[in-house]
Formats: structure tokens, C-alpha cells, sequence
């Protein structure tokens, strides 16, 4: 080949090399930032396995069965956690049973531990577990009081910070779910208002609560937006993310919303940035980064993780199969977007006409480097449209107590194909 071809072609390639670094690099300038977040180290994550923890789910069985006190935890959903500073992991959960559980048979002869009528149903509990995973001791329920009559309070994700920026001493803050009493299709409440709460260290004891996002001025109750189904920790910042009511029932066609807060500083209201569908903002109406209302959508209360540079969504499927299969989605960046939803799995389910719902991961159970994944998932009664049918789904939880506790599983989680 003469030489000047040689060189020719040598030009050519060295063009090449130089046009797509230069276009790597517009597209980089171009791209907006919360598209690439993650970077080099993003990329497709999909559950490649899943097993049954009976670990925890029988100790949860097992504190739940104790009679030693008659004001303790027998069963509730909710199930998120964080652990403390000393090590022990706080349990938190919202709509709970306390009292006494009584041996089988139970009143209709089946061969179910039951509670009798007179059981005491709190709107919201806490559980302490020591470091080692023995259940300990509930805290005196409800934690979180009813802000006014015919109002609740629920706690979702929490977090362990500085009680000031730049404060040896720490709390936690609790994020809250303010909700009012509701018609039908409204059977769970109307969405009111996201709180934070502080408790102290190491004594648990409530000091304050603070509302972050008011959303009672939202006329229409479907498109108010709650915050704290989960959090994730990242850099400088934690992200929260948020649902909407989009169906009251809270099928899976829901809509996910996420605010970022600097880390240390969920209690400050004025520290809350909203992601508005092209920027971060303090005042502008949350814009949805997740759900079409058909094929891909999150239940009311979802989970999300952080494995190395993707973060993974976990939530009840859309449409029928949201009744018993979990699902997932993974994006490089909090506001998106979002992949998915990719390769779900079904968790067992006991027997009757019951349902899944309000799966939790609990990094602080896994391994540390988001390969093994604790996730919870509630149990509950199906039918409870409603007056009449929640006062059966409630006949049939006193009737078989382990419908009402949390289950747990281990997945693992891989690229595609793996």
C-alpha cells in the first residue's frame, strides 16, 4: 500500500477518534446532569435471585406471640427500619395491634393463634431490636399522637442525623404520613401532610414534629403527594421519594415523586428541594418521575436502593398481578429516567383471599454493597371495600394473627443476563 494511502488512512482514523470525543463530549455538555449522576458505574441492575427469610420473619413471629406483656406488638404493617448509633435497629410501623395473643384452636376451630375483640388498634408503633436481631421491647404506642381528631399519623422512612449541622449529638428524624378520615373510595384516608419527627438518642423519646409539605390546599385528593417511602443517601444529599394517591385503593397505578434534602437536614423545611420535571425547586408542584397509570406505575408505598451507581425501585406490579408480584425499575439518577419494570418475583403468600403490598428494603440487614438485599413485604386481608369489608378484613386478622405481620425475603441483584 503506498505510503500516502497509509497516511490517508491514518488521518482518517485519527479524525474519527477526535469527532467522537468530541461528540462524547457535547453529549456529556448537553446531557442534563440528573441523567448522568451515576456515572461509569451505572448500569442495568435486574433480580437475579430471591429466597425466603424465615429468619426474621419467624422472630417477628415469635416476638408477635409472646405473652409476657399485654401492651407490646403483636402485628402491623409498614415495616420500615434504621438502625442506631448503638447498634440496634428501630422498627417502625403504622397501623398496629398490641395486647395479647391467644394459643389455637381459635373461636372458629381453626388452628390459627388469635387475638380477641378487645384487642387495642394504634395507628402507629415502634419496636426496638438489639444489634444481634433479637426483638427487645415496644416503645409505649402510638409514638407519633394524632395531630386533631379524625387525623393520623403513619412513619415511613427514618434517618439517624445531627440534632444541628455540625453537632456531635444526634437524633432521628422520622419521616410522616398525615392522613384524614375519609369516604370510600378513601378507605385508607386522605393524603394531608408529610412530617418530620425527632426522637432522641438513645431514649427514643418524641421531642418534636415539623411539617415539611403541606398538602390540604391540593384540591383534588388523587394528586397530593406524600414524602418518605423511602430515602436513599447519596453524596451530599438524601434523596426522599413520594407517591401519589392516583387510585385510592392504592393499586399499583400510582405515580413516584422524589425531593432531595442536604444530608443531615430533614428536619428543615426550608432545606427541601422538589423535583419539578426539569430542575430542582423549593416551591414549584412536584412533577411525577415514574408511572403512566398503565403498563408502569408504584403502589402507594414502594422501596428504593442504591447498588453502587443505580438505584433500584421495588414495588407491587401494575394491574391484577400487583396482588401478589414485586417488581423493580433502575435508573442512574433519582429523578430518572426510569427503566423497567424488569424481572419480578411472587413471595409466598399464606392461604385465603389475601394480598401483598408495601415492599421495604432494609439495607442495614444486607451486606453493605447492595448485592444482597433485605426486603419486606406486609400480608393483609384482600377484601375491605368498604365499611363492611373492613370490618371483615379486621374479624379475619384477630382471627389469624401471622396475616398481619411483615415477611421478609433475601434477593440478589445482577446486570441482565446474569
Amino acid at each position: 500500500m503506498p505510503d500516502d494511502a497509509r497516511t490517508g488512512r491514518r488521518n482518517g482514523t485519527g479524525l474519527g477518534i477526535l469527532l467522537a470525543l468530541v461528540s462524547a463530549a457535547v453529549l456529556l455538555t448537553v446531557l442534563p446532569d440528573h441523567d448522568r449522576e451515576g456515572g461509569a458505574t451505572c448500569g442495568a441492575r435486574t433480580l437475579t435471585s430471591w429466597a425466603a427469610n424465615t429468619r426474621l420473619t419467624g422472630e417477628f413471629a415469635r416476638y408477635g406471640d409472646d405473652g409476657t406483656r399485654a401492651d407490646d406488638w403483636t402485628g402491623g404493617d409498614g415495616s420500615h427500619s434504621v438502625r442506631l448509633p448503638d447498634g440496634r435497629v428501630l422498627w417502625l410501623f403504622s397501623d398496629t395491634y398490641l395486647g395479647l395473643v391467644h394459643a389455637p384452636p381459635n373461636p372458629v376451630g381453626e388452628s390459627y393463634a388469635w387475638r380477641d375483640a378487645s384487642t387495642p388498634l394504634v395507628r402507629n408503633s415502634a419496636v426496638v431490636m438489639s444489634r444481634d436481631g433479637r426483638l427487645l421491647t415496644t416503645l409505649p404506642a402510638p409514638v407519633f399522637p394524632d395531630p386533631a381528631p379524625l387525623q393520623w399519623r403513619w412513619p415511613v422512612a427514618a434517618r439517624v442525623e445531627p440534632r444541628s449541622p455540625g453537632s456531635d449529638r444526634r437524633v432521628v428524624r422520622v419521616l410522616l404520613w398525615t392522613r384524614t378520615a375519609g369516604q370510600a373510595p378513601w378507605i385508607y384516608g386522605v393524603p394531608s401532610a408529610t412530617e418530620v419527627a425527632t426522637l432522641s438518642l438513645p431514649g427514643l423519646r418524641l421531642e418534636g414534629i415539623t411539617t415539611v409539605l403541606d398538602q390540604r390546599t391540593v384540591t383534588d385528593p388523587s394528586r397530593r403527594v406524600l414524602f418518605g417511602t423511602a430515602a436513599v443517601d447519596a453524596g451530599a444529599w438524601t434523596y426522599v421519594f413520594g407517591g401519589d394517591d392516583g387510585r385510592a385503593a392504592a393499586r399499583p397505578a400510582s405515580q413516584a415523586y422524589v425531593a432531595r434534602v442536604p444530608r443531615g437536614r430533614l428536619g428543615e423545611p426550608g432545606a427541601w428541594e422538589y423535583w419539578d420535571g426539569s430542575a430542582w425547586t423549593a416551591r414549584g408542584r412536584p412533577a411525577p418521575v415514574l408511572g403512566d397509570g398503565r403498563r408502569t406505575g408504584v403502589g402507594s408505598a414502594f422501596t428504593v436502593v442504591r447498588d453502587g451507581g443505580t438505584y433500584v425501585l421495588f414495588t407491587m406490579a401494575a394491574g391484577a398481578a400487583g396482588l401478589t408480584t414485586i417488581t423493580s425499575y433502575w435508573a442512574c439518577a433519582p429523578a430518572g429516567p426510569w427503566h423497567g419494570p424488569t424481572r419480578g418475583f411472587s413471595p409466598s403468600l399464606p392461604g385465603g383471599d389475601v394480598a401483598a403490598y408495601n415492599p421495604q428494603a432494609h439495607p442495614e440487614l444486607g451486606d453493605g454493597d447492595g448485592d444482597r438485599i433485605v426486603l419486606s413485604y406486609d400480608v393483609n386481608w384482600l377484601d375491605t371495600t368498604g365499611a363492611a369489608g373492613a370490618a371483615g378484613a379486621a374479624a379475619n386478622l384477630s382471627r389469624n394473627v401471622s396475616l398481619y405481620r411483615p415477611r421478609f425475603v433475601t434477593l440478589r441483584l445482577g446486570r441482565p443476563g446474569t
